[in-house]
């Protein structure tokens, strides 16, 4: 069996050479031309057929010269014949050949002895197409030109992703030398560069051959080994003209700075969309924790991993406060925010929490100063000027904070507090355009806080102010055990003119009173004072109800909130019965003894101070058990329901069993009153006592 019998081991495939032949000699179109000693052709290459027009039958033993070349030229074709033949070293030139059409043709041609193994010696040409010859020659000095002057780093891997060439920018680029980058891996030459990602596109390059254009990366390379560069990388699959894949070609731009220009519009722009955010989403209430807590929450994870909102002690109660170099600050803590940080969540005060921070304190030098406090590089030893006690120092180290930055809220010219950041698993110092941010997010929210302070001293006013005018009646009066409640209106909303009394009258009569002034605040609740006031006068001089409302409503055309509605009711135990008037209230409820509640038929009246409406009395019976129950909108009004519904929730909740009558008011203000509601509620619930009781 000869060589090209034998058989291959199983699986293997046939080899046909080390390397895959080039398209480049295909190209050029060489051709291969044999003469003997005396000029005659002894082998004809297919190329020669092609390049000389001559067929290897027309060609074979015929002179060369005589063949191809033309008169004028044959001596001097003999004569370098002669010379090739004698002296052995080989000759190349370009001639003009005859082609076998008529036509001549500038060839290439390059010319050496040959010698086989019996000592026989012929002549080996080697001819090209000069046009084509010179035309690659031109694409090959283009291209070396185009390579080397380019400003554009441009480099060639071979399939196992090593160099194989660099251009000299590529070289700068690198900051390696040309001879250190062939045959070396991408990440032997750029070890601190973002090489896996490259490979990975490389590799995708030479599989698909699909061009990676355009793609940005981040890293470090020699030749600027202190700072991150933006680089444009670009990468094509080489392939010769028959297919074969010979590696990929990179083309490496430093786009360092159209990188910073686009993150410094990034960054504008992100700064630009939490303004905005914060603008929709701090300040939707008066309400001050909730306004520090929307805050906070615009911060995380935004600015910091953790937030933190405090505010001058004094300044949470409407005082000012100025601060000495050797003076503490009392902090009252108002809201805290983090984003997955539970030792630094751990180590700030909890929301409702007065500090004392000593002078050295980081947030005490903000607050004192008013100028923002930044540590881009947290070390040991800044901790405990960060946290308000060694323990808490401890928490921060544990939690990792690396950075820490505290802005001042300044509202009106007066430092109210600080808004405190710290970051953990953000690795990113704060920076310039993060303190831009922080003191614009501060300043805004600054007013938005200041609004909802002062609003929270003057509703605490007024709420303490009403709560001073309601009456502390005892639970059983004239025959009568009686609860009442007192509801203010949700945190977002101003106090309102909600009252009731309970009233003993001679003869053991009670007088039982419910109303409402229209509006809020410390002058709706000093109109209440007043209209109670004159109420415990009037039915001092036992009057009719009826008779009794007329006077309210002359009292309340002096009066500065001149509107209020008003159910006043007369109690008497011996006749069992309860006259009742209405000036533009909800009806009371009674509940019979065994029976189910019901809302009471009475005149509605006009609100007091409409004036020239007249009142009217109407009695109602109630026995031993039975109960009236006296309320304001607030407990029944809402934006959402029709008040019939809501009146029939109301009637289902006294159907239930019997139950004692501060449990009852609880129930009702559980279930009915909102949590957002913008009304205040007043409540009363009397029930008649048997003789016995």
């Amino acid at each position: 069996m000869t060589a090209a019998q034998t058989p291959l081991p199983e699986g293997d495939e046939p080899v046909h050479g080390t390397e895959r032949p080039t398209g480049l000699l295909d190209v050029l179109g060489v051709a291969s031309v044999v003469l003997d000693t005396e000029g005659r052709i002894v082998l004809w290459s297919p190329q020669a057929e092609e390049l000389f027009g001559y067929s290897a039958r027309e060609a074979l033993g015929e002179y060369a010269a005589g063949l191809m070349i033309n008169e004028q030229h044959v001596d001097l074709v003999v004569k370098l014949f002669a010379d090739v033949m004698a002296t052995g070293a080989s000759w190349s030139g370009a001639f003009p050949v005859r082609h076998k059409d008529g036509s001549t043709r500038l060839v290439e041609f390059r010319n050496m002895r040959l010698l086989d193994d019996r000592g026989d010696v012929y002549a080996l040409g080697l001819a090209a197409d000069q046009s084509t010859v010179r035309r690659l020659e031109r694409d090959v000095a283009l291209s070396s030109r185009m390579i080397n002057q380019s400003p554009i780093g441009l480099g060639v891997l071979d399939t196992d992703l090593r160099y194989v060439s660099v251009n000299p920018a590529l070289e700068r680029l690198n900051g390696t030398p040309a001879g250190e980058h062939i045959g070396r891996a991408l990440r032997d030459v750029l070890p601190h560069f973002d090489v896996e990602n490259v490979e990975a596109a490389a590799r995708e390059v030479l599989a698909t051959g699909r061009p990676v254009i355009d793609r940005h990366s981040i890293g470090r390379t020699p030749a600027d080994p202190e700072e991150d560069h933006a680089w444009s990388i670009s990468l094509y699959r080489l392939e010769d003209s028959t297919g074969t894949v010979l590696g990929v070609a990179g083309s490496v731009e430093d786009v360092t700075e159209q990188y910073r220009a686009g993150v410094e519009a990034e960054a504008a722009r992100r700064r630009l969309a939490v303004i905005a955010d914060a603008s929709t989403r701090i300040g939707t209430t008066l309400d001050l924790e909730r306004t520090a807590r929307e805050l906070a929450g615009v911060a995380v994870p935004e600015l910091a991993d953790i937030a933190a909102v405090d505010l001058l002690e004094a300044v949470v109660e409407g005082r000012r406060s100025s601060l000495g170099p050797a003076e503490p600050a009392m902090i009252r803590a108002l809201a805290v925010e983090a984003d997955r940080a539970p030792d630094a969540l751990r180590a700030a005060d909890p929301p409702g929490h007065v500090a004392r921070y000593a002078p050295d304190r980081l947030v005490t030098q903000c607050v004192r100063t008013g100028s923002p406090v930044l540590v881009n590089r947290v070390e040991a030893a800044d901790l405990p000027r960060i946290a308000r006690s060694a323990e808490a120092a401890g928490l921060l180290a544990q939690a990792g904070v690396h950075a820490y930055l505290a802005v001042p809220l300044i509202a009106r010219g007066e430092v109210l507090g600080a808004l405190d950041l710290k970051r953990t698993r953000n690795p990113l110092p704060f920076s310039e355009d993060d303190l831009l941010l922080a003191r614009e997010l501060a300043a805004r929210a600054a007013v938005q806080i200041d609004n909802a302070r002062w609003y929270q001293n003057a509703r605490d006013t007024a709420l303490t102010l009403q709560r001073s005018l309601l009456p502390s009646h005892p639970p059983v009066t004239g025959g009568l055990e009686v609860a009442s409640r007192y509801q203010p209106a949700g945190g977002t909303a101003e106090v309102g003119g909600d009252w009731f009394d309970v009233i003993p009258l001679e003869g053991g009569k009670t007088a039982l009173v419910v109303g409402d002034v229209m509006g809020s605040g410390i002058n709706a609740a000093a109109t209440m004072g007043r209209l109670r006031t004159a109420t415990n006068t009037l039915a001092s001089l036992d009057l009719d109800p009826a008779r009794l409302l007329e006077h309210l409503d002359r009292i309340t055309d002096g009066l500065d909130q001149p509107i209020a509605t008003c159910v006043y009711a007369v109690h008497d135990p011996r006749l069992r019965q309860c006259r009742i008037a209405n000036a533009g209230h909800l009806p009371p409820v009674r509940v019979r003894a065994g029976g189910h509640p019901e809302l009471l038929e009475l005149p509605t009246g006009a609100p007091l101070g409409v004036g020239g409406v007249a009142f009217s009395t109407t009695t109602v019976d109630l026995e031993p058990g039975d109960r009236l129950v006296f309320y304001t909108d607030g407990l029944v009004e809402t934006r959402q329901h029709p008040l019939d519904e809501r009146l029939d929730a109301l009637l289902d909740l006294l159907d239930g069993p019997d139950r004692p009558l501060e449990e009852v008011c609880d129930l009702l203000l559980r279930t009915l009153h909102q949590p957002d509601n913008s009304d205040d509620v007043a409540l009363l619930i009397a029930r008649v006592l048997t003789p016995d009781e």
